[in-house]
């Protein structure tokens, strides 16, 4: 039974403020973002779960907070792992609860989700304080613990700014006890008469959870009154998605529990910034996040509402083409040689995501046609012809209608002949030089590939003024910084291709509107 607002606002007016209200929480991102992302597990798409690559990749997203699981080895410890037992993440077998630390920490918890994260250890809560810090916040779920050592472990290591500690009722009353209420705690809240009393009698708070369904703006208003932060789960299908994640924001929630949190934090930018000053090619589509050059990470791209994106193309040995980058199969597929060396039936059975993930396993190598398809209706492509004739880039480009949505990257020779086949095409040739300038701007091009160190002021404007666009990629890692977005935006800069389209998204928040 659901009560209303009214007799709500009775309810929590009349209770004592919590101990905890207004808890000052560290902010991992400066400046502060009033709705903050939980990703559940850490960034688990491109690291095995709860794993300290994970957990640690949020701070390289901009995503303030991991939500991890917590439990107790037989020997008392606090190790860091979801389930109950070791058969799926790790290479043991049976219940954690079964084992020491010293055995725990002799597993291999990672080449279950990729080869290349083989050797990965299961953390100690101690040492993921000890790494966190400063760097990422934590939602500790309390699968399993010993409430007087997790208060232990976080004061310690200093911690309990950085910490948000989840569990039952009993959980939690232990810790705050032990902790004599420093570290601040959430419980889930469930909107019904029959546990409104207990919740408010035997928990101070400094945050809740609700699940979606549960969030309402009045809610949120009488939560956040009280200063107690609120937390929407929206976890699975039915909630991680755009219309429920805006349906949270609308409410007032501060924080949301997502396995989304790219996806979460474009939709939430894209909410207040509705024109970017700058546009994102996403290089190899967001392969960041899945593997390069394969439908999903295509797809992923386009969901993200990319600019533009990425690909390379390369021929097989029948004369058909495919997306890889390198001109050989060993890097990216469980193939070996030369593209060009093998059939395209051959090539068509490789995997072309076991490498990056366990979730990609499956994923094969795409033909070019399909990679087009995957970009959608809005997105633009942006074609690096690796290996292609400029007539069979055409008739593919023509064929999915992308001739005045795509620009192609190639040699000024290559583009010369592209441009005589088609007016309309739109070359992006590479200008690595200023004194090149004139040279490469005599094929009229649609825009430049320019090389990131000479980018300036007085080149981008000289560029503009010729009626040709900047591109430039931004790879490189003394590159991939949000100052040097800032600065490149702030000369105008037309396109930024990048492999963090997170990081280019906290630069586009940050830029001051200047320009129309």
């Amino acid at each position: 039974m659901r009560i209303g607002f009214a007799t709500w606002f009775l309810l929590f007016t009349a209770m004592p403020a919590s101990a905890q209200s207004n808890f000052k929480f560290f902010e991992p991102v400066q400046p502060p973002r009033s709705a903050q992302i939980m990703a559940h597990r850490g960034m688990h798409m491109l690291a095995p779960e709860n794993s300290l690559k994970a957990i640690l990749e949020c701070a390289t997203d901009y995503v303030e907070w991991a939500e991890i699981d917590v439990r107790l080895s037989k020997d008392g410890q606090h190790v860091i792992i979801h389930d109950d037992n070791l058969d799926r993440c790790t290479d043991g077998k049976g219940k954690v609860a079964d084992f020491n630390l010293e055995e725990l920490k002799q597993l291999d918890a990672g080449s279950w989700f990729a080869p290349r994260f083989k050797g990965t250890r299961l953390l100690t809560l101690n040492d993921l304080l000890v790494a966190a810090k400063g760097k990422v916040n934590l939602y500790l779920d309390c699968k399993q613990i010993d409430p007087e050592l997790l208060a232990k472990e976080i004061l310690a290591a200093e911690m309990e700014r950085q910490v948000i500690v989840y569990g039952s009722p009993e959980v939690l009353s232990k810790v705050s006890a032990a902790a004599e209420s420093k570290i601040p705690i959430m419980a889930k809240f469930r909107p019904t008469s029959s546990t409104t009393d207990s919740f408010l009698k035997e928990i101070n708070p400094a945050a809740v959870e609700l699940d979606a369904d549960d969030v309402t703006p009045e809610l949120c208003k009488v939560f956040r009154a009280k200063g107690i932060k609120v937390q929407a789960k929206v976890l699975g299908d039915k909630w991680d998605n755009p219309t429920v994640w805006g349906k949270m924001l609308d409410a007032g929630v501060d924080w949301l529990q997502t396995d989304d949190p790219v996806g979460l934090r474009f939709a939430e930018v894209r909410r207040r910034i509705a024109k970017f000053p700058v546009k994102i090619s996403y290089h190899r589509g967001a392969c960041r996040y899945a593997p390069e050059n394969t439908i999903p990470s295509i797809e992923k791209a386009a969901a993200l509402g990319a600019d533009y994106i990425e690909i390379d193309i390369r021929p097989t040995k029948d004369g058909k083409y495919v997306l890889l980058h390198d001109g050989t199969l060993d890097r990216t597929t469980d193939g070996k040689g030369p593209v060009r060396s093998s059939t395209f039936e051959e090539v068509a059975k490789l995997t072309a995501g076991a490498w990056f993930g366990r979730p990609f396993a499956v994923m094969r190598v795409p033909p070019l046609s399909d990679g087009l398809t995957a970009m959608g209706k809005q997105s633009h492509a942006y074609l690096d012809a690796k290996d292609i004739t400029p007539a069979d880039l055409l008739a593919a480009i023509q064929k999915h209608d992308l001739v005045e949505r795509s620009v192609v990257y190639q040699s000024r020779d290559y583009l010369a002949k592209l441009k005589a086949l088609e007016p309309k095409v739109r070359p992006l040739p590479p200008l690595r030089r200023a004194d090149q300038f004139d040279q490469v701007a005599a094929i009229s091009p649609y825009g430049f590939d320019m090389n990131w160190s000479i980018l300036s002021q007085e080149l981008i404007d000289k560029s503009h003024k010729a009626g040709i666009q900047v591109f430039s990629d931004s790879l490189a890692n003394e590159h991939e910084k949000v100052e040097q977005y800032l600065k490149a935006i702030g000369w105008g800069i037309d396109v930024i291709q990048t492999n963090h389209p997170l990081r280019v998204l906290r630069a586009i928040e940050l830029v001051e509107p200047k320009r129309p």
